[in-house]
């Protein structure tokens, strides 16, 4: 039976340390990335595709603060849903190339992405997500509701979705509707929520490391490999995931199979992915 799989992006997918960004960067290294998940395709698997926006983001606002004499600055959750738009073409072009390689013909679809939060989320009182060229710091509240969740359930089995990109575009509910709010919501912790929206078979996080790590960089660094859900909480509990790094991951992949006690999850590199579906490389964590 096909398995319906959330695969999250991360930074290092579009833009390696070093880089600039160019779009030719880009673009070179989303034809290595999108080669993965093509393989999960021709598996027969049903692939919904999220991703960050830090750098991108990033250049946005300085654009915006360059051209500010010359053409109006935009609000940040608009910022986002720009960053979506271009980075979900970016993925979207290098995959529907990458699949009519392989000769397979099935469409790609790039969803803006609303995800509705808590106005009252402490976040909100206490801004910690460092974002664009200064390093300001914005608030970054859970995600408790994507918007889009029922249009990508109808879509998922007849295309590859890319959605929820940066985390979604931070909403609030108001009597008119919704209304976006000055926020970012973390990519990975919205990845989660989208897979238990859509009771996802696996969450895929991909990162620039090939495993979850205690005592990441120290002299006694343990690689974790294949691990309950009830040990990575305890190792979460007890601190051993930084907030501005692993952390949030790990919250995700609890979050996730808390609510899908048959799902899997798996923290991995690009590189090691296969090996890591064949359970011999990165960190599985199952109930």
């Amino acid at each position: 039976m096909p398995n319906h799989i959330i695969v999250a992006l991360g930074g290092n997918a579009l833009i390696k340390p070093g880089q600039r960004g160019t779009l030719q960067e880009q673009i070179k290294n989303l034809d290595h990335a999108v080669e993965h998940i093509v393989k999960l395709v021709k598996r027969g698997h049903k692939i919904v595709i999220t991703h960050g926006n830090g750098p991108q983001v990033g250049d946005i606002l300085i654009q915006q603060a360059r051209a500010r004499a010359e053409v109006p600055a935009m609000p940040l959750h608009i910022c986002v849903a720009e960053s979506q738009g271009l980075i979900g073409y970016m993925i979207q072009d290098a995959l529907y190339d990458k699949l009519h390689k392989h000769r397979i013909d099935m469409p790609v679809v790039t969803l803006i992405t609303r995800v509705l939060v808590d106005p009252k989320d402490p976040a909100f009182r206490k801004p910690t997500k460092p974002i664009g060229p200064y390093h300001k710091l914005v608030p970054s509240p859970k995600p408790q509701r994507i918007i889009e969740a029922e249009a990508i359930k109808k879509i998922v089995d007849k295309a590859i979705v890319i959605a929820c990109g940066g985390g979604g575009i931070p909403v609030i509910k108001r009597k008119r509707g919704y209304e976006g709010i000055e926020a970012v919501i973390d990519k990975d912790l919205a990845s989660a929520k989208l897979a238990e929206i859509l009771n996802a078979n696996m969450l895929i996080i991909l990162t620039d490391v090939d495993a979850v790590y205690l005592d990441y960089k120290k002299p006694r660094q343990k690689k974790l490999g294949r691990i309950s859900l009830r040990e990575i909480k305890k190792f979460y509990n007890q601190g051993h995931f930084p907030p501005g790094s692993m952390g949030p991951k790990i919250e995700a992949v609890i979050n996730y199979l808390e609510h899908n006690k048959k799902g899997k999850a798996i923290i991995t590199s690009f590189d090691k992915l296969e090996l890591a579906l064949a359970g011999k490389e990165g960190t599985i964590i199952e109930v």
